[in-house]
């Protein structure tokens, strides 16, 4: 199976690519195009978060669930839209929490996050692909599997990651994670309909930094 990812995540996750699962899953999204079906975000992009983010250079991850379904949102990096396209409430949200946590963070025009994915944070979606307008359309199809076996393959090769976990879906990978090697920070969701819940006040942001810097680690520069 011809995969389009950076080299660094190909040597620690080579196996996964010539399991069963993964090359039903190639034959599912074969199928989704072959049926005319348009897929979220387009085939060059599905790993771009591992791309911006190689193995080594992966200092904190932010998982969210599938990408966006609408048009031209979706570039393979969870949470972030492409410039041009509006942004979406919970990263309405996500910058509201930053402009209160950060000092002097002004809150951008846009929702591309590659800045962030460039300095190390690994913007991991559970699910890497989506069928136009159906959110969660290519949940269970093997995705999920993979995804696990990065986060798990990055607690045990890795340390003093900071795993940013937002949501029940998010903190459900606690599991997968060894809280003895790695920072977990839990929040609520940043959707509008949780945000209130707990996300605001969380300072995830500034407490990601302080562990960074406490690492002897550049802390991130969260300004887009």
């Amino acid at each position: 199976m011809t995969v389009l990812i950076n080299e660094s995540w190909k040597a620690v996750l080579a196996e996964e690519f010539e399991k069963p699962y993964m090359k039903d899953l190639k034959a599912f999204l074969q199928k989704e195009k072959q049926e005319g079906k348009v897929i979220f975000p387009p085939g060059s992009l599905i790993f771009n978060a591992f791309n911006h983010t190689p193995f080594d250079k992966v200092k904190v991850v932010i998982l969210g669930q599938d990408p966006y379904h609408g048009n031209g949102q979706a570039h393979g990096l969870s949470f972030s839209v492409q410039k041009g396209v509006g942004i979406p409430p919970s990263l309405r949200s996500i910058y509201k929490e930053l402009q209160s946590d950060i000092p002097g963070f002004v809150v951008p025009q846009h929702g591309e996050l590659t800045q962030w994915a460039d300095q190390g944070v690994l913007l991991l979606n559970a699910t890497l692909t989506v069928r136009k307008g159906e959110p969660a359309s290519h949940h269970k199809k093997g995705w999920e599997i993979f995804t696990d076996q990065v986060i798990k393959t990055l607690s045990e090769k890795r340390s003093g990651l900071v795993f940013l976990l937002w949501g029940k879906n998010a903190q459900a990978k606690i599991p997968l994670i060894d809280g003895k090697m790695h920072t977990i920070l839990t929040a609520a969701h940043p959707s509008p309909y949780s945000a209130y819940s707990g996300f605001f006040g969380c300072r995830h942001f500034s407490k990601t930094n302080e562990i960074l810097k406490n690492q002897g680690q550049p802390p991130i520069n969260w300004q887009v």
